[in-house]
Protein backbone atom coordinates (compact mmCIF):
# COMPACT_ATOMS: atom_id res chain seq x y z
CA UNK A 1 0.00 0.00 0.00
CA UNK A 2 1.72 3.58 -0.72
CA UNK A 3 1.87 6.18 1.82
CA UNK A 4 -1.07 8.47 2.20
CA UNK A 5 -3.40 5.16 0.89
CA UNK A 6 -7.02 4.99 3.16
CA UNK A 7 -8.06 2.38 5.17
CA UNK A 8 -11.26 1.85 5.87
CA UNK A 9 -12.87 1.03 8.92
CA UNK A 10 -14.84 -1.79 9.30
CA UNK A 11 -17.83 -1.03 11.89
CA UNK A 12 -17.89 -4.08 13.15
CA UNK A 13 -14.31 -4.40 13.90
CA UNK A 14 -12.76 -4.74 17.68
CA UNK A 15 -9.59 -4.96 18.62
CA UNK A 16 -8.64 -6.14 22.25
CA UNK A 17 -5.33 -6.04 24.26
CA UNK A 18 -4.01 -9.36 25.53
CA UNK A 19 -6.04 -8.72 28.67
CA UNK A 20 -9.18 -9.17 26.63
CA UNK A 21 -9.90 -4.92 27.06
CA UNK A 22 -11.17 -3.98 23.88
CA UNK A 23 -9.76 -0.56 22.70
CA UNK A 24 -12.62 1.57 21.81
CA UNK A 25 -11.66 5.05 22.51
CA UNK A 26 -8.56 7.19 22.28
CA UNK A 27 -7.66 9.86 24.14
CA UNK A 28 -5.69 12.88 21.79
CA UNK A 29 -3.94 15.98 22.90
CA UNK A 30 -3.57 18.78 20.59
CA UNK A 31 -1.73 21.18 22.41
CA UNK A 32 0.70 21.38 25.60
CA UNK A 33 0.08 24.85 26.14
CA UNK A 34 -2.28 25.79 28.70
CA UNK A 35 -3.74 29.16 29.73
CA UNK A 36 -3.73 27.70 33.58
CA UNK A 37 -1.14 26.87 35.84
CA UNK A 38 -2.57 23.80 37.81
CA UNK A 39 0.27 21.94 39.68
CA UNK A 40 -1.68 18.67 40.30
CA UNK A 41 -2.07 18.77 36.48
CA UNK A 42 -0.21 15.38 34.98
CA UNK A 43 -0.40 16.56 31.73
CA UNK A 44 -2.36 13.52 29.55
CA UNK A 45 2.03 12.02 30.73
CA UNK A 46 3.18 13.69 27.67
CA UNK A 47 7.32 14.59 27.75
CA UNK A 48 7.70 17.92 27.27
CA UNK A 49 7.28 19.21 23.25
CA UNK A 50 6.44 22.50 21.76
CA UNK A 51 5.38 19.98 18.35
CA UNK A 52 1.61 19.81 17.43
CA UNK A 53 0.33 17.83 14.64
CA UNK A 54 -1.31 19.19 12.39
CA UNK A 55 -5.49 18.81 11.21
CA UNK A 56 -4.23 16.68 8.21
CA UNK A 57 -1.71 14.53 10.34
CA UNK A 58 -4.16 13.86 12.80
CA UNK A 59 -7.37 12.81 10.65
CA UNK A 60 -5.05 10.40 9.21
CA UNK A 61 -3.78 8.96 12.66
CA UNK A 62 -7.01 9.27 13.84
CA UNK A 63 -8.32 7.04 10.38
CA UNK A 64 -5.97 4.72 10.94
CA UNK A 65 -7.12 3.97 14.68
CA UNK A 66 -10.89 3.64 13.89
CA UNK A 67 -9.73 1.04 11.47
CA UNK A 68 -8.88 -1.09 14.18
CA UNK A 69 -12.64 -0.48 16.03
CA UNK A 70 -11.93 3.08 17.58
CA UNK A 71 -15.11 5.03 17.86
CA UNK A 72 -14.71 7.43 20.28
CA UNK A 73 -11.90 10.73 20.49
CA UNK A 74 -11.37 12.91 23.25
CA UNK A 75 -9.70 15.96 22.46
CA UNK A 76 -7.59 17.42 25.16
CA UNK A 77 -4.17 19.36 26.06
CA UNK A 78 -2.86 21.56 27.70
CA UNK A 79 -5.95 23.44 26.70
CA UNK A 80 -7.07 22.84 23.24
CA UNK A 81 -9.27 25.92 22.83
CA UNK A 82 -5.66 27.62 22.06
CA UNK A 83 -5.17 25.89 18.90
CA UNK A 84 -6.71 28.11 16.13
CA UNK A 85 -7.91 25.31 14.18
CA UNK A 86 -10.02 23.16 16.56
CA UNK A 87 -13.09 23.43 14.79
CA UNK A 88 -11.19 22.48 11.30
CA UNK A 89 -9.66 19.17 13.75
CA UNK A 90 -13.43 18.56 14.98
CA UNK A 91 -14.75 18.75 11.14
CA UNK A 92 -12.50 16.19 10.02
CA UNK A 93 -12.35 13.65 12.96
CA UNK A 94 -16.37 13.84 13.06
CA UNK A 95 -16.52 11.83 9.54
CA UNK A 96 -14.39 9.47 11.12
CA UNK A 97 -15.59 8.27 14.42
CA UNK A 98 -19.44 7.94 15.56
CA UNK A 99 -18.45 10.76 18.62
CA UNK A 100 -15.85 13.77 19.29
CA UNK A 101 -16.06 14.65 22.70
CA UNK A 102 -13.56 18.06 24.22
CA UNK A 103 -11.80 18.47 28.13
CA UNK A 104 -11.47 22.49 28.28
CA UNK A 105 -10.71 24.71 31.67
CA UNK A 106 -13.47 26.60 30.03
CA UNK A 107 -11.74 30.02 30.12
CA UNK A 108 -12.87 30.76 26.38
CA UNK A 109 -15.79 28.24 25.60
CA UNK A 110 -18.72 30.87 26.89
CA UNK A 111 -17.40 32.96 22.96
CA UNK A 112 -16.60 28.69 21.10
CA UNK A 113 -19.50 26.52 22.24
CA UNK A 114 -21.81 26.75 19.52
CA UNK A 115 -18.97 26.70 17.27
CA UNK A 116 -17.43 23.89 18.47
CA UNK A 117 -21.01 22.26 18.37
CA UNK A 118 -21.75 23.47 14.12
CA UNK A 119 -18.39 21.48 13.91
CA UNK A 120 -19.40 18.58 14.70
CA UNK A 121 -18.58 18.38 18.80
CA UNK A 122 -20.81 15.85 20.49
CA UNK A 123 -20.30 16.66 23.93
CA UNK A 124 -17.29 18.16 26.68
CA UNK A 125 -15.76 18.23 29.61
CA UNK A 126 -15.23 21.55 31.61
CA UNK A 127 -12.50 21.65 34.25
CA UNK A 128 -13.91 23.23 37.54
CA UNK A 129 -13.04 22.33 40.81
CA UNK A 130 -15.07 24.85 42.73
CA UNK A 131 -17.34 27.80 42.77
CA UNK A 132 -14.96 29.44 45.62
CA UNK A 133 -12.48 31.64 43.86
CA UNK A 134 -9.80 32.12 46.36
CA UNK A 135 -9.54 27.85 45.86
CA UNK A 136 -9.90 28.49 42.43
CA UNK A 137 -6.66 30.42 42.54
CA UNK A 138 -5.15 28.76 44.71
CA UNK A 139 -5.75 25.15 42.50
CA UNK A 140 -4.89 26.78 39.01
CA UNK A 141 -2.91 29.72 39.45
CA UNK A 142 -5.76 32.63 38.25
CA UNK A 143 -8.94 33.29 38.96
CA UNK A 144 -11.02 32.25 35.99
CA UNK A 145 -14.75 31.39 37.66
CA UNK A 146 -16.88 33.69 36.07
CA UNK A 147 -15.38 32.86 32.84
CA UNK A 148 -16.15 29.10 33.29
CA UNK A 149 -18.98 29.13 34.92
CA UNK A 150 -20.39 30.90 31.82
CA UNK A 151 -18.81 28.76 29.29
CA UNK A 152 -20.48 25.32 31.00
CA UNK A 153 -23.74 27.71 31.00
CA UNK A 154 -22.93 28.03 27.03
CA UNK A 155 -22.39 24.63 26.40
CA UNK A 156 -25.54 23.64 28.24
CA UNK A 157 -27.21 26.47 25.79
CA UNK A 158 -25.39 24.81 22.78
CA UNK A 159 -26.40 21.11 23.33
CA UNK A 160 -23.03 19.87 23.78
CA UNK A 161 -24.72 17.24 26.05
CA UNK A 162 -23.90 16.19 28.78
CA UNK A 163 -21.56 18.49 29.93
CA UNK A 164 -19.55 17.14 32.09
CA UNK A 165 -18.09 19.13 35.09
CA UNK A 166 -14.37 17.71 36.20
CA UNK A 167 -13.94 18.38 39.78
CA UNK A 168 -10.57 17.09 40.56
CA UNK A 169 -11.04 16.37 44.76
CA UNK A 170 -7.77 17.83 46.82
CA UNK A 171 -7.65 17.38 50.51
CA UNK A 172 -7.24 20.73 52.37
CA UNK A 173 -8.49 22.36 49.25
CA UNK A 174 -12.10 22.15 47.87
CA UNK A 175 -13.26 18.76 49.78
CA UNK A 176 -15.69 20.50 51.43
CA UNK A 177 -17.41 21.96 48.30
CA UNK A 178 -18.71 18.63 46.74
CA UNK A 179 -22.27 19.53 48.12
CA UNK A 180 -22.71 23.33 46.54
CA UNK A 181 -21.14 21.49 43.44
CA UNK A 182 -23.64 19.37 42.76
CA UNK A 183 -26.40 22.07 43.21
CA UNK A 184 -24.79 23.63 40.60
CA UNK A 185 -24.78 21.04 38.46
CA UNK A 186 -28.07 20.15 38.98
CA UNK A 187 -29.15 23.95 38.83
CA UNK A 188 -27.43 23.92 35.02
CA UNK A 189 -27.78 20.72 34.13
CA UNK A 190 -24.53 19.58 34.03
CA UNK A 191 -23.22 16.12 35.12
CA UNK A 192 -20.56 16.47 38.17
CA UNK A 193 -17.83 14.10 37.69
CA UNK A 194 -15.63 13.63 40.85
CA UNK A 195 -12.60 13.06 40.12
CA UNK A 196 -9.27 11.93 42.42
CA UNK A 197 -5.85 13.29 42.70
CA UNK A 198 -4.10 10.47 40.93
CA UNK A 199 -0.01 9.84 41.24
CA UNK A 200 1.49 6.57 39.85
CA UNK A 201 3.15 4.08 42.16
CA UNK A 202 6.09 6.02 42.58
CA UNK A 203 4.51 9.35 43.39
CA UNK A 204 1.94 8.24 45.57
CA UNK A 205 4.18 7.63 48.29
CA UNK A 206 5.45 11.39 47.90
CA UNK A 207 4.71 13.61 50.73
CA UNK A 208 3.02 16.36 48.67
CA UNK A 209 0.80 13.47 47.10
CA UNK A 210 0.06 12.32 50.39
CA UNK A 211 -0.87 15.60 51.93
CA UNK A 212 -3.85 16.17 49.00
CA UNK A 213 -5.06 13.04 48.26
CA UNK A 214 -8.75 12.34 48.96
CA UNK A 215 -10.25 9.37 48.85
CA UNK A 216 -13.96 9.44 47.05
CA UNK A 217 -14.34 5.35 48.22
CA UNK A 218 -16.39 6.74 51.24
CA UNK A 219 -18.39 9.43 49.03
CA UNK A 220 -18.92 7.02 46.54
CA UNK A 221 -20.88 4.94 49.35
CA UNK A 222 -22.87 8.11 50.35
CA UNK A 223 -23.92 8.35 46.37
CA UNK A 224 -24.95 4.76 46.13
CA UNK A 225 -26.87 5.36 49.27
CA UNK A 226 -28.83 8.35 48.70
CA UNK A 227 -29.05 7.71 44.89
CA UNK A 228 -32.46 7.84 43.27
CA UNK A 229 -30.95 5.84 40.37
CA UNK A 230 -27.70 4.01 39.32
CA UNK A 231 -25.64 3.49 36.19
CA UNK A 232 -22.04 2.19 35.60
CA UNK A 233 -20.01 4.06 32.47
CA UNK A 234 -18.52 1.19 30.29
CA UNK A 235 -15.42 3.31 30.30
CA UNK A 236 -13.59 1.97 34.06
CA UNK A 237 -16.59 0.97 35.09
CA UNK A 238 -17.48 4.08 36.74
CA UNK A 239 -20.24 4.58 38.55
CA UNK A 240 -22.85 6.98 38.23
CA UNK A 241 -25.62 8.38 40.58
CA UNK A 242 -28.60 10.18 40.45
CA UNK A 243 -29.33 11.93 43.71
CA UNK A 244 -31.51 14.88 44.85
CA UNK A 245 -30.41 17.89 44.71
CA UNK A 246 -32.52 21.85 45.61
CA UNK A 247 -35.81 19.65 44.36
CA UNK A 248 -34.17 18.37 41.53
CA UNK A 249 -31.62 15.52 40.55
CA UNK A 250 -28.49 15.52 39.32
CA UNK A 251 -25.87 12.67 37.93
CA UNK A 252 -22.53 12.21 39.68
CA UNK A 253 -20.37 10.47 37.88
CA UNK A 254 -17.21 9.14 40.25
CA UNK A 255 -13.95 8.40 38.86
CA UNK A 256 -11.38 6.33 41.25
CA UNK A 257 -8.12 5.14 39.60
CA UNK A 258 -6.21 4.98 42.79
CA UNK A 259 -4.88 1.11 43.43
CA UNK A 260 -8.37 0.13 41.61
CA UNK A 261 -8.27 -2.46 39.47
CA UNK A 262 -11.42 -2.78 38.29
CA UNK A 263 -10.55 1.12 37.06
CA UNK A 264 -8.06 -0.67 34.95
CA UNK A 265 -9.83 -3.75 33.88
CA UNK A 266 -12.22 -1.64 32.45
CA UNK A 267 -10.23 0.49 31.07
CA UNK A 268 -11.12 0.74 26.85
CA UNK A 269 -9.02 3.68 26.08
CA UNK A 270 -5.66 4.96 24.20
CA UNK A 271 -3.70 7.72 23.71
CA UNK A 272 -2.07 9.96 21.59
CA UNK A 273 0.21 12.68 22.84
CA UNK A 274 0.12 15.71 20.50
CA UNK A 275 3.84 15.39 18.95
CA UNK A 276 2.19 12.21 17.86
CA UNK A 277 3.35 9.35 20.85
CA UNK A 278 0.62 6.40 20.71
CA UNK A 279 0.69 6.09 24.81
CA UNK A 280 -0.71 2.49 26.28
CA UNK A 281 -1.11 4.01 29.37
CA UNK A 282 -1.48 7.48 30.97
CA UNK A 283 1.12 5.89 33.84
CA UNK A 284 3.85 3.88 31.98
CA UNK A 285 6.04 4.66 29.62
CA UNK A 286 6.93 1.76 28.35
CA UNK A 287 5.27 0.51 24.93
CA UNK A 288 4.85 4.03 23.98
CA UNK A 289 5.34 4.41 20.34
CA UNK A 290 6.17 7.54 17.91
CA UNK A 291 3.72 7.37 14.89
CA UNK A 292 4.16 10.89 13.78
CA UNK A 293 7.89 10.41 12.24
CA UNK A 294 6.87 7.45 10.14
CA UNK A 295 3.91 8.93 8.95
CA UNK A 296 6.14 11.98 7.86
CA UNK A 297 8.78 9.84 6.59
CA UNK A 298 6.22 8.42 4.17
CA UNK A 299 5.01 5.64 5.91
CA UNK A 300 1.88 4.28 4.42
CA UNK A 301 -1.42 3.64 6.32
CA UNK A 302 -0.80 -0.53 6.78
CA UNK A 303 2.59 0.39 8.27
CA UNK A 304 0.93 2.82 10.95
CA UNK A 305 -1.94 0.72 11.47
CA UNK A 306 0.49 -1.76 12.38
CA UNK A 307 2.21 0.22 14.77
CA UNK A 308 -1.00 1.06 16.39
CA UNK A 309 -1.83 -2.68 16.71
CA UNK A 310 1.88 -3.00 18.82
CA UNK A 311 0.54 -0.23 21.06
CA UNK A 312 -2.56 -1.62 21.72
CA UNK A 313 -0.93 -5.67 22.40
CA UNK A 314 1.60 -3.19 25.25
CA UNK A 315 -1.25 -2.13 27.04
CA UNK A 316 -1.35 -3.67 30.49
CA UNK A 317 -3.49 -2.44 33.64
CA UNK A 318 -1.60 -0.48 36.06
CA UNK A 319 -3.42 -1.74 39.01
CA UNK A 320 -3.84 -5.56 39.08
Amino acid sequence: MTAGTQVSAPSDLQVSDNYGRPVRSMRLSVTQRCSLACDYCHKEGQTPSREEMTPSEIERLVRVAASAGVKKVKLTGGEPLMREDLSEIIQRLSRLVSEVSLTTNGYSLKDNARDLKDAGLNRINVSLHTLNKDVYSRICGVDMVDSVVRGIRSAVAAGLAPVKVNMVVLKGFNESDIGSMMRFCAETGAVLQLIEYEASREGAKEEDFKKRFYSLVGVEEDLRSKAVNIFHNELHRRGRYQVKADGGLVTVEVVRPMHNTEFCQNCTRIRLSSDGILKPCLMEKSGELDLLRPLRKGASDSDLRELFMKGVAARRPYWR
